[in-house]
């Protein structure tokens, strides 16, 4: 209950401050468009409400076990260059629907959020004036002859009506032990009323989801059917090939030795060249370095074994669960295959990072540009990524540059981290 109340009072305090001074920031900012101001103005702030949305969802989930998702964004758009780069930014910000839920919720949560959090400070405190009253305090506002205070309904004009003060005050913790914590879940509730998605977009995730889930099936076969086929036309083929000289030496060991040294030496090079291509096809599937030391590592070690010269900067601070790590490595990996071979790219910049919960992976060459979203290669990037939620924008307007960013929401065991330079 006092726990209840606490908390009830820094939300009413922070709703009451912090949420009128958005809101009318926001409001401003945006009314101050036809001006010019609000393109520059309104981004930042609308960042700001943001972090202070995705805070109050963190507090929803430690104080009251109310879990708030975000409204999904749309994929993300490498960060516009030229005179029109702050427009387009400002518009790509209206167009997000996270943009006036949280503008909603601003409104929301300084009048009916306020209203629910003081309610639940005010039950576990209130009574403490009762108590205090009946402990003597009324003998300040009073000399017994007149009412000189009023608790509640209760008159207080001297000690027998500050008991009665004092019963009220010991009813309102009872109703408090109950209402405190109920009235603060109700906080939350109303919160993620407004800031949660809706119906209708909880109705578009299960769509997604249904569609990603028959994408991530008929990859899997179709990475099934590979293998067998690299497995038939390589390593196996290879295998027979040295059964059958091992075969002809046993026939020819004691006729002809020289030609059975010959044969032996032909089956040891083709067991070398079956190792090789099963190790090949072993990192094909899952990379030892990446099961070993991590994504950062892996990617590093992928960037050198690339056609052109790539510049790494991977800043990630823990290790993703495997198979977030394997999509993500292998959707890096196809991209910097197209930018060497199809993009004629002189040099590669790979960056990633995490933040906000998202894997962050941004893929630059100084290639000639024109790459299509649609093509099979990219298509099936954003395949191996919708699996896991994840989503892919390319940027690539014809002479170049070409930039693809890639993003996979997901949580980091910051207890292994991985970071490459």
């Amino acid at each position: 209950m006092l726990l209840a109340g606490v908390r009830g009072l820094t939300l009413a305090v922070v709703s009451l401050c912090c949420s009128v001074a958005l809101f009318v920031l926001c409001t401003l900012s945006l009314t101050s468009t036809v001006l010019g101001v609000g393109v520059v103005t309104t981004p930042p702030l609308f960042g700001l409400v943001g972090r202070f949305a995705d805070w109050r969802r963190r507090l929803a989930a430690e104080w009251a076990g109310v879990r708030i998702d975000p409204v999904r964004a749309s994929p993300p758009e490498p960060a516009p260059t030229g005179l029109l780069a702050g427009v387009r930014v400002f518009g790509r910000l209206l167009r997000n629907p996270a943009t006036w839920r949280q503008f909603g919720w601003l409104a929301t949560d300084m009048t009916a959020g306020f209203v629910s959090a003081l309610l639940a400070a005010g039950l576990v405190f209130y009574p403490l004036e009762g108590y205090a009253l009946a402990a003597g305090l009324w003998r300040v506002f009073t000399d017994g002859s007149s009412v000189g205070y009023w608790y509640g309904f209760v008159p207080v004009q001297g000690q027998a009506t500050a008991l009665l003060a004092g019963l009220l005050a010991a009813a309102l913790s009872a109703v408090a032990l109950f209402a405190a914590p109920l009235l603060l879940t109700l906080h939350f509730r109303l919160t993620k009323a407004v800031l949660g998605p809706s119906e209708e977009d909880l109705h578009r995730r299960v769509d997604h989801l249904t569609r990603t889930r028959h994408e991530a099936v008929d990859f899997s076969a179709a990475e099934l059917r590979r293998i067998e086929r690299d497995l038939h036309d390589g390593a196996q083929a290879r295998l027979v090939a040295m059964g059958m000289s091992l075969g002809a030496v046993e026939a020819l060991i004691e006729k002809d030795p020289t030609r059975a040294k010959e044969l032996v030496v032909k089956a040891r090079s083709e067991s070398a060249d079956a190792l090789g291509e099963l190790r090949d096809l072993v990192r094909g599937i899952h990379p030892p370095v990446l099961a070993e030391r991590g994504l950062g590592p892996a990617l590093e070690a992928l960037a050198l074994r690339t056609a052109v010269p790539v510049e790494v900067d991977l800043p990630l601070p823990g290790r993703a669960a495997g198979a977030i790590e394997s999509a993500a490595y292998f959707a890096v990996s196809e991209v910097l295959t197209n930018a060497a071979k199809h993009a004629e790219a002189r040099r590669v910049w790979l960056d990633a990072g995490y933040r906000d919960g998202m894997l962050h992976f941004t893929v630059t060459d100084d290639g000639r540009g024109g790459a299509d979203a649609e093509g099979s290669g990219l298509r099936g990037v954003a395949r191996r990524l919708g699996a896991f939620d994840g989503v892919l924008a390319v940027h690539s307007p014809e002479g170049g540059p070409t930039m693809v960013t890639m993003e996979i929401p997901c949580v980091l065991d910051e207890g292994h981290g991985a970071t490459a330079h």
